[in-house]
């Protein structure tokens, strides 16, 4: 087992930018699924999304840089600032000693459009030369350690929603090798018309026009869920680096983590959850806690109910067997699913739950579903936390699951 501290957060989300302003419109309950705004999404037969409005890229990005990147990486770039900024963290002497270990899902959106659009209509000389590296899965990766000068070994994890905690299981490898600092977990600009197409095509994608009709995880009532932009990067340090450089805050520690593949299907989930279980119990036991010690779990949320019922059966066979039925929320509710963005995004939020003993609800969960021996979140309510479980799955069978830790100077205490 390898025991990571995180140092610093930042984020970039529907919630707000930075992440005071995420969570205090969670804890306020105040959903950011809106209307799609920037383009006309009536031909792809949905028309809500979680977009960032508030963020100006101008104030994070150099213009230089701005022109050779898409929407993604300037929110990467924005976060990654974010992220070192509240973590006290400066460029060690030793470039080496910081790696940049990324998620992403689904790429440059924005600027392949743009490009695509000219290669149409005029050929392809209107075509640019930015266009072959702003649209890599790893240009987020790429550019920060080229801006920053981070050197350590580094990388980009391709798991599309379970990517964001996959970034963290590598980063335990990277520090358990050597490199003492990690920015992790990773963002995503997909509300895009060619992007919203190739979601829409997973037939996942809710068609309802009222916000509070859309994206429902758990409810009776659900039918899909919609897209997000945004996610969140962190810092993740060795403690006994940490502790050396003279951390003064640490927000909680990264304790097990587990991830399995369901081996079904390209597309389709695999009929029941037995890998999904497995990989919350490998978790668990990587941690070295018993279900019972577990205070909150911080679920996807697909928001389709045949995979909100393959996540609940999860959790009813790795917890059903609790006195006390586990409280399960899904944050991704309020901003829509940023596919590798929401598991980092989730990851701020479940550290934010521990340090103001808050849980955020779960957004429009008029009427949950039945859920035997578990306690589905629907408003946030004050509660001690101390040891949360991060879930999230990709597209195509992915399953990830992170256990995370209240720090131990505030458990002694």
């Amino acid at each position: 087992m390898t025991a990571l501290v995180v140092t610093g957060i930042g984020v970039v989300a529907p919630t707000g930018v930075g992440v005071e302003a995420h969570w205090s419109s969670l804890v306020r309950g105040e959903p950011a699924i809106r209307p799609i705004v920037g383009f006309d999404p009536a031909q792809y037969g949905v028309s809500l999304a979680g977009q960032v409005t508030d963020f100006v890229p101008a104030d994070h990005v150099d213009p230089r840089l701005m022109v050779q990147t898409d929407r993604w990486t300037w929110m990467s770039l924005a976060a990654a600032t974010l992220a070192a900024q509240d973590a006290g963290y400066s460029p060690p002497e030793d470039a080496y000693a910081t790696s940049v270990f990324l998620a992403a899902g689904s790429g440059g959106n924005e600027f392949s459009q743009h490009e695509i659009q000219g290669l149409w209509a005029k050929g392809p000389k209107s075509v640019g030369a930015y266009q072959s590296i702003a649209w890599f899965y790893a240009a987020s990766t790429g550019q920060i350690s080229i801006r920053d000068g981070y050197k350590g070994p580094s990388g980009v994890v391709v798991s599309e929603g379970a990517g964001g905690l996959d970034s963290i299981g590598w980063a335990r490898r990277v520090v358990r090798r050597g490199t003492p600092a990690v920015l992790v977990g990773g963002t995503e600009a997909g509300v895009t018309p060619y992007a919203l197409l190739c979601q829409a095509t997973s037939g996942r994608l809710s068609t309802a026009t009222a916000p509070e009709d859309a994206y429902k995880p758990f409810d009776r009532r659900a039918s899909g869920h919609v897209v997000g932009e945004g996610g969140a990067i962190l810092l993740v340090e060795d403690p006994a680096a940490a502790r050396a450089r003279g951390v003064e805050k640490v927000w909680g520690e990264v304790v097990g983590h587990g991830a399995t593949h369901d081996a079904h299907h390209h597309a389709d989930a695999a009929p029941d959850a037995r890998q999904y279980a497995r990989a919350i119990q490998l978790s668990l036991t990587d941690a070295g806690i018993t279900p019972d010690e577990v205070d909150l779990v911080l679920a996807e949320g697909a928001g389709v109910p045949e995979l909100d019922a393959l996540e609940l059966e999860a959790l009813q066979r790795v917890f059903g067997g609790r006195a006390v039925p586990v409280p399960v929320t899904a944050p991704s509710s309020f901003t829509g699913r940023l596919m590798a963005g929401g598991s980092a995004l989730n990851v701020a939020t479940a550290l934010l739950a521990m340090r103001d003993g808050i849980v955020p609800g779960t957004a429009y969960l008029d009427d949950p579903v039945d859920a035997p021996g578990l306690d589905l979140v629907q408003h946030s309510r004050a509660q001690q936390v101390g040891t949360v479980v991060v879930l999230a799955r990709g597209f195509g069978g992915f399953n990830s699951s992170l256990v995370l830790r209240r720090p131990t100077e505030e458990r002694t205490s």
